[in-house]
């Protein structure tokens, strides 16, 4: 590549790096319009805060050459006044505007973090395959606090920053223009010096966010699963792995410590080198009487002064540099298309009766994958229970998937109560089923919150009599508390089984017109098996069911079983007649499942 070519792709790598900088910005700043009026305000204080700071030595020029030099007591005490009154001003000013600022930042992080988690929510569930939990954490927490010192006062004062130069550069020039030009002899060095440190600090910053994403990443992974870590006894490997990772990230900071560490020593001498000028030249040109001695002791102040903005604006650049790496990565997940979406104008959809029907789908999980499922069609009738059997991997819980529309199809239709579930508003078609799973889904709060999840239309009393309904009062209220005893941990302080029944009264509180159970016996403790079936019993009763099972004792009594195999239904039918298929497949399964009690028979 010729140094022609060379230049051009990094003043082109320039201008880009600036256009990114200018639009996250510009996004940035619309969590802060609702504040305008208030950033005015602030920004007022901090250019008057900008201002009484030069004005200083000013009044200390003037008290040493009219009023100490000609012996004026009077004069020299009411500029002294003058000048406490300048530090109480700026004071006042300081604490106010540090106050103000700092307040509307956090109410742009408060509505920032409300927008980000709102987004993740409604995304796709395909973006949460290809994200680690990890990251997203991230994002919302550790990503958006990097952006609490820009937006809480760092905008406001790179401002105020840049005004308190002017002013300094206004009194030095309005005092002596030959001392200003001395002064400003190391300006073009510390400009060039400056370009420089933001280049490098940029790329920096972006690898630090990389390397916290893809710690937290690892941690909450494997903190989910030290059950295995420990089974397997892998944590000495794993610490390896964990002391890797942690090892980029020190390096990625340190990187950033060492520009740091170079850049403000720069400034320090360059700050030094215009005071020794000033001293220089100055002293020589008072002691000729060229300038007065206040105005070089002015000018001494001025140059300290002068950089002190300067060395405040370095290390905002580290405040910028960091909040544009981490605003970046934030800005991803809020451009990040939803690819289920709810239709333009929603088919209108209430009282489902649960109707489920499938014509002809074709799915797979990703375009350069084989199909999950080829060519599937049934019909579920309302108030009919269905269960699907098979192997791994047929494709079992991929219907559930899309019957819900976490994903859509590739080809064909499904339907419920004959309306393609395209056509319907995503919250009244999954309003319509209650789903239960294999993995308990609890959160932080009492049993009660994990039961009505908030909803207000939901009573106490109607889960109390749901609770008594499927006998589930025979452990809650042992509990302290009963209902409102405090799950943490996603329930961990209960048994499996209790964990599945709070999950059972969940659905059968909100009352849905079609249940699904994806293995949602598989992991029951004998403890409570008989509670379960009782809830199960009292869940399916007059409802539509679709039920995923590896069981085959609890879908014996089911209108319709399919058995799936290698993405296609093989055979369906109920129980009995399934059983009298040769060399079926559904008869395979039951003979395997049952081989010890044939074998007894």
């Amino acid at each position: 590549m010729s140094s022609t070519d060379s230049k051009k792709k990094g003043s082109d790598k320039s201008k880009s790096t600036k256009a990114v900088d200018s639009r996250l910005i510009q996004r940035l700043y619309m969590f802060l319009k609702p504040y305008n009026k208030l950033l005015i305000l602030a920004l007022v204080l901090t250019l008057t805060t900008a201002y009484l700071g030069p004005l200083r030595p000013y009044l200390t020029q003037i008290a040493v050459d009219d009023h100490i030099a000609k012996d004026d007591i009077q004069g020299l005490f009411r500029i002294m006044l003058l000048f406490g009154g300048v530090l109480l001003g700026e004071y006042i000013l300081t604490i106010s505007s540090t106050y103000l600022t700092r307040w509307i930042g956090q109410g742009a992080l408060f509505e920032l973090r409300r927008t980000v988690f709102g987004k993740i929510q409604n995304l796709h569930v395909q973006f949460f395959d290809r994200n680690p939990i990890g990251r997203l954490i991230t994002r919302t927490t550790s990503d958006i606090e990097a952006l609490s010192d820009l937006l809480s006062n760092g905008v406001v004062n790179i401002i105020g920053d840049v005004f308190r130069i002017v002013f300094i550069l206004f009194f030095m020039f309005s005092l002596s223009w030959e001392l200003s030009l001395i002064s400003l002899i190391t300006l073009p060095v510390l400009v060039y010096a400056t370009i420089l440190f933001k280049r490098l600090v940029r790329v920096a910053f972006l690898n630090v966010r990389d390397q916290i994403a893809r710690l937290n990443s690892f941690v909450q992974e494997h903190i989910n699963g030290m059950s295995v870590v420990q089974i397997f006894g892998r944590q000495k490997r794993e610490m390896e792995r964990f002391k890797s990772i942690n090892q980029d990230h020190t390096d990625a900071h340190i990187k950033t410590v060492f520009y740091f560490s170079i850049f403000w020593p720069v400034v320090e001498v360059l700050s030094s080198v215009a005071m020794a000028l000033v001293i220089w030249y100055g002293g020589a040109r008072a002691l000729s009487g060229g300038v007065t001695f206040g105005v070089l002791l002015a000018f001494i102040q001025y140059v300290r002064l002068f950089f002190m903005p300067i060395r405040d604006l370095s290390d905002k650049f580290n405040t910028l540099q960091s909040a544009l790496a981490s605003s970046e990565r934030i800005f991803d997940v809020l451009d990040t298309e939803n690819k289920i979406k709810s239709p333009p104008n929603p088919a209108a959809f209430s009282n489902p009766r649960g109707k489920i029907e499938f014509r002809n789908v074709w799915f797979r999980y990703a375009s350069q994958e084989d199909y999950v499922l080829r060519d599937v069609s049934f019909v579920l009738e309302s108030g009919q229970s269905m269960a699907v059997v098979g192997a791994t991997g047929a494709g079992k819980t991929t219907l559930i998937n899309l019957i819900t529309r976490f994903y859509d199809i590739e080809q064909g239709e499904i339907l419920i109560d004959d309306i393609n579930i395209k056509d319907l508003h995503l919250s009244d078609l999954r309003k319509s089923f209650g789903l239960v799973l294999q993995e308990n889904a609890l959160f932080s709060g009492t049993i009660l919150e994990n039961i009505t999840l908030g909803n207000p239309e939901i009573s106490r009393q109607q889960v109390e009599n749901v609770v008594a309904m499927v006998e589930a009062d025979r452990f809650i209220d042992k509990l302290p508390g009963k209902l409102d005893f405090v799950l943490h941990e996603r329930g961990s302080s209960l048994s499996m089984g209790q964990r599945q029944l709070i999950c059972f009264i969940r659905a059968l509180v909100y009352n849905p017109a079609v249940i699904i159970l994806d293995e949602a016996t598989s992991s029951v403790d004998s403890e409570t098996e008989q509670l379960v079936t009782k809830a199960l019993h009292v869940l399916l009763k007059d409802r539509t069911s679709f039920v995923v099972a590896h069981r085959l004792s609890t879908i014996q009594h089911a209108d319709v079983i399919l058995v799936m195999h290698k993405g296609e239904i093989r055979e369906s039918g109920r129980h009995q007649s399934l059983l009298e298929i040769e060399n079926g497949i559904y008869r395979k399964l039951y003979e395997l499942q049952y081989k010890d009690q044939l074998l007894a028979g």
